[in-house]
């Protein structure tokens, strides 16, 4: 059996996985044939695969998932508002990326990490490596029509909405996170000396 917090904080990956996956399979439904309907239809299939393992998991640790009623993803509508724009979607897809594969980072350096939490993660690190690069690339053909300067100002528009929604969950949420925090904490003592 694993610590409560634990077991939020398993539940609250699973559930952005699952925003994640509704939220990608949506859009690809509706986007013209081609690369970015492509790689956006596998993007929502690893999402909800992710979910799955997440659910997999808790179900060897004996637990079974919490019902949640937010996810990180609806932090960042809630924030930033509705993306415009393919760009946009793009755009804040990359930052949200990049905060996951920081957090499941952090998380699998935990010490005395459960063997099942290690091993999902690490399955999930590798789908969340590719979708960095493929929405990374998508923005980069999407220059032309919006030009690299307007991508960069979105994106940083996305970065400044990720650091104030990750406060929040921080500012209601960190006693269930404090392991983490104690993880990047020790790292940075380490780097001092």
């Amino acid at each position: 059996m694993i610590d409560k917090n634990v077991h939020w904080l398993l539940s609250f990956y699973r559930i952005s996985e699952i925003s994640g996956a509704l939220f990608f399979g949506q859009l690809a439904r509706t986007l013209k044939p081609g690369p970015i309907q492509c790689d956006m239809s596998r993007h929502f299939a690893d999402e909800a695969q992710h979910a799955r393992y997440w659910t997999d998991c808790m179900s060897q640790l004996g637990v079974e998932p919490l019902k949640l009623g937010e996810s990180y993803q609806d932090r960042y509508l809630a924030e930033a508002g509705l993306p415009a724009n393919l760009m946009e979607i793009l755009a804040i897809t990359q930052v949200f990326e990049f905060r996951v594969i920081g957090q499941y980072a952090r998380h699998r350096q935990l010490p005395a990490l459960e063997t099942e939490i290690s091993d999902t993660i690490t399955r999930i690190m590798v789908d969340e490596r590719w979708h960095i690069r493929w929405v990374r690339n998508a923005l980069k053909t999407l220059e032309a029509e919006y030009g690299a300067s307007t991508i960069k100002s979105t994106i940083q528009r996305y970065q400044s909405a990720d650091q104030a929604v990750f406060r929040q969950l921080v500012a209601e949420h960190g006693d269930r996170l404090q392991d983490l925090f104690q993880v990047r904490e020790q790292r940075g003592r380490c780097h001092d000396q």
